[in-house]
C-alpha cells in the first residue's frame, strides 16, 4: 500500500481546534524544565562542580516533591476533543510527563473523509541510539502511541496485538520530524492501523499495527491482576469508587457491553471508550484472571 508524505505541518491545530492540555500550567512547566536539564546533563559536557551543584538542589526538589505528594494517583483524564489531549501524561504526547519529547499531533480529513493523525517531533539527545540517529525502540514508542491514538479518532480503541516495525532509513536527531498515523481496517476483533516518520519528505520508518478490541470483564480483570502486583496504587479513588458501584451492572463475558459501557460513561459525565476507561480500574478478578495469548495478537 502506497503511503504519499504528508504535509509539512501546515495543517496544524487540524479538526478541532487548539489543544487545551498544552500551555504553561505548572505540571507543563515542571516537566519542561525537567527535559532541559536531560538535554543537557545527556547531550552536553558540564563541569563536574556544576552537575554536583545541580545534583544537590534536585535532591532537594524531589524530596520536597515526594513529601507533599498524595498517596493516591493522579485521575486520568477520558480522551475526548482534539488528540493531543488524549493523555496529557503519555510518555510521548504529555506535555505534562517530562520523559515525552513531547510529539505534537491533531487530526486531519484523510482519503475517503476519514480522520487521521498528523504530527510533528524534534528528537533530542536523549533520545539517541546511533551516533545521530534516532533509537529504534524509541520509534516503535512513537509509532505505538500516535496509532493508538488514530483508532481512537476512528472508535475503534484496542490494545496494541502486533506492531511491526520498518526502519527504512537512519532517523535523524535533532532534526524536524513529520508523523502520519491512519485507521486502515477492522476484522472481527481486530483493528489495523497504519504509521509513518518522514523527514524533509523521506519516509524514515513505517510500521503496521494490529491492536484487539477488548471485553471490559476482560479489561477489567487485568487492571485488577496489575493493581495487585503494583507497589503503589496504581488507580485514582474517585474511580475505583465508580467502579465498586457499578460493577453489580458489568454483563458476563460474551454478552452485550455497550449499556454497561454507556452507564459508566454517564456517570463518569465524558464520552469514554472501553481501552480507556477501564484501564486503571481493581475488582476482584476470577482465578487465572489475565490477558490471553488469542487476545494479544494471534485472534482469528
Amino acid at each position: 500500500m502506497s503511503h504519499p508524505p504528508p504535509p509539512l505541518g501546515n495543517d496544524f491545530p487540524g479538526l478541532d481546534g487548539s489543544p487545551r492540555s498544552t500551555g504553561d500550567e505548572p505540571l507543563n512547566r515542571l516537566a519542561d524544565a525537567v527535559r532541559r536539564i536531560s538535554a543537557a546533563a545527556v547531550g552536553h559536557p558540564v563541569p563536574d562542580r556544576e552537575i554536583a551543584e545541580a545534583a544537590d538542589q534536585l535532591v532537594r526538589i524531589a524530596d520536597g516533591l515526594e513529601r507533599n505528594a498524595a498517596a493516591s494517583k493522579r485521575p486520568r483524564i477520558q480522551p475526548s476533543g482534539h488528540p493531543q489531549d488524549f493523555f496529557p501524561m503519555s510518555p510521548m504526547i504529555g506535555f505534562a510527563n517530562p520523559i515525552a519529547p513531547p510529539v505534537e499531533i491533531w487530526s486531519v480529513q484523510g482519503e475517503g473523509g476519514r480522520r487521521e493523525i498528523r504530527g510533528r517531533v524534534t528528537f533530542g539527545y536523549a533520545y539517541e541510539g546511533p551516533p545521530t540517529c534516532v533509537h529504534g525502540g524509541i520509534i516503535a514508542e512513537l509509532f505505538d502511541e500516535v496509532m493508538g491514538a488514530a483508532n481512537i479518532l476512528t472508535e475503534n480503541p484496542g490494545m496494541t496485538g502486533t506492531l511491526t516495525v520498518r526502519y527504512r532509513r537512519p532517523t535523524p536527531l535533532l532534526a524536524p520530524l513529520d508523523i502520519v498515523a491512519r485507521f486502515t481496517g477492522t476484522e472481527r476483533r481486530k483493528v489495523f492501523t497504519w504509521a509513518g516518520i518522514y523527514y524533509d519528505g523521506a519516509l524514515t520508518a513505517e510500521a503496521e499495527g494490529i491492536f484487539i478490541k477488548m471485553d471490559p470483564n476482560r479489561l477489567l480483570d487485568i487492571a485488577s491482576t496489575n493493581a495487585r502486583a503494583a507497589e503503589e496504587q496504581v488507580i485514582d479513588d474517585d474511580f475505583a469508587q465508580l467502579i465498586a458501584k457499578n460493577a453489580g451492572s458489568w454483563p458476563r463475558r460474551g454478552s452485550t457491553t455497550d449499556a454497561a459501557v454507556d452507564k459508566l460513561a454517564n456517570e463518569v459525565g465524558v464520552p469514554v471508550v472501553p481501552r480507556v476507561l477501564l484501564d486503571h480500574v481493581v475488582v476482584d478478578p476470577p482465578q487465572g484472571a489475565g490477558i490471553t495469548e488469542a487476545e494479544t495478537g494471534v485472534i482469528e
